[in-house]
């Protein structure tokens, strides 16, 4: 099949999880013998908007990526140049499947452009950006002034208010202007975003809390929503030896944003009494990371000493580069994510995970089984959970040999498996001959 692959960013331009995961089923796809392309994007403020670079990926020459230019117009949900490049592509490469993963910072009415074309479109979800205007069902100004308060569904003014308030103009006299422009622009981009469903032929969601929640929430019809966990080149996770005579070792793998938590994860480090180190890899995210510095910097001196800023890695080098240096991965996101890709890692490895006990986060996680949960957002509580493991090293490595919940073996799913589902799902959208 030719597959035209849909997705936000790629690696290792961007490298969140579900890029990480973009390129590993792209990967795996050009490796079955299909043709696989990317349209993706880079924000180049030097070049023009909607300028196409083509290249080979570095790491799997048979996959082509489309990068089209957009660092002027990243916050609109629908730019007319990129729809126009999405065609042209269309026109060219004449996908028998598109699989789109993310639509942000791209354009949500090139599904359009690809339903016009006439090719089956099948989605992947990977957080809540179509239901949810900034996509993680989390409020930068609320009511009660909570920083990052959790938002309880989508609503046109609460966005407008909630969210939306840092575009008002700040003069008070203008406020209902303001939350009247605000809340229409929500409704036209929420009406615009369930009238492109109309034109998906299937979703997928990588976790069962996902699946229901679009179903729930989102009155995603039942009938064109699959649940489908996701792939892992479980050749990279082999091999895992941990680092002789170290301190115990707690792991942060993700961005440096408020919404994966990372600041509760520094507080409750300085509240652990034992002996251990924090190890933080991610990608400098400039005022971010420096203010989160600045937190270690008024933890206890000891803890100061042993919080470790690690370079970016690359996902093929996982073990070597994270996991032989940690006896238990910390996932600490306040927002309520789906299926984070480093507790999956994590447990092929046989690394034991502390995360929240919500979303898809306690569907991969079973308490005291292959890791430890703790009450969502409870600084306090996840200090305790890690805590425990200190104090009982030989505790954390029983939690980590169980490995990913459900296998027999505890191995994650194979990418090998993962593109047989897809290849199958597919068949199940493409026109019958």
């Amino acid at each position: 099949m030719k597959i035209l692959k849909v997705i936000h960013g790629y690696p290792m331009t961007y490298n969140a999880g579900s890029e990480v995961y973009s390129q590993t089923i792209c990967h795996g796809l050009a490796q079955r013998g299909h043709d696989v392309q990317v349209f993706t994007r880079e924000e180049d403020s030097f070049t023009p908007d909607g300028a196409v670079r083509i290249v080979d990926d570095p790491d799997e020459p048979r996959v082509k990526i489309n990068y089209v230019n957009n660092p002027r117009n990243r916050d609109r949900y629908r730019v007319e140049i990129i729809d126009q490049r999405c065609l042209e592509l269309l026109e060219q490469f004449k996908p028998d499947i598109v699989h789109i993963g993310h639509l942000n910072h791209l354009s949500t009415s090139l599904v359009s452009e690809a339903k016009r074309y006439g090719a089956p479109i099948i989605f992947t979800l990977h957080d809540y950006w179509l239901m949810c205007p900034r996509g993680q069902f989390m409020q930068m100004h609320s009511e009660d002034h909570n920083l990052w308060a959790s938002c309880d569904g989508q609503e046109n003014r609460k966005c407008a208010t909630q969210c939306y308030a840092r575009n008002f103009s700040g003069a008070k006299e203008e406020r209902n202007l303001d939350i009247e422009y605000w809340e229409g622009w929500v409704k036209r981009r929420m009406d615009h975003v369930k009238q492109i469903i109309e034109h998906v032929d299937l979703f997928i969601s990588p976790s069962q809390y996902l699946k229901s929640r679009y179903e729930q929430d989102f009155c995603l019809p039942s009938a064109k929503s699959v649940y489908l966990d996701y792939g892992f080149d479980l050749n990279r996770m082999i091999g895992r030896q941990r680092t002789n005579d170290e301190i115990f070792t707690f792991g942060y793998i993700g961005t440096h944003i408020p919404a994966k938590g990372i600041h509760q994860l520094i507080q409750a480090f300085g509240q652990v009494s034992s002996l251990c180190q924090l190890r933080i890899w991610g990608r400098d995210n400039g005022q971010d990371t420096r203010a989160l510095t600045a937190m270690v910097s008024t933890l206890p001196l000891d803890k100061q000493a042993a919080v470790h800023w690690m370079p970016e890695y690359r996902n093929q080098q996982i073990v070597e580069d994270v996991f032989n240096k940690t006896d238990a991965i910390v996932t600490p996101s306040i927002w309520v994510e789906n299926s984070p890709l480093v507790i999956h890692e994590a447990q092929q490895s046989r690394v034991p995970v502390i995360t929240a006990d919500a979303g898809g986060m306690s569907e991969y996680v079973q308490h005291e089984v292959n890791g430890l949960l703790y009450p969502h957002r409870d600084t306090a509580a996840l200090a305790s959970q890690m805590q425990r493991l200190v104090d009982n090293p030989r505790f954390a490595e029983n939690l980590g040999e169980r490995g990913y919940l459900y296998s027999h073996d505890g191995n994650a799913p194979s990418i090998d498996q993962h593109i047989v589902h897809l290849e199958a799902l597919y068949q199940r959208i493409l026109p019958k001959c």
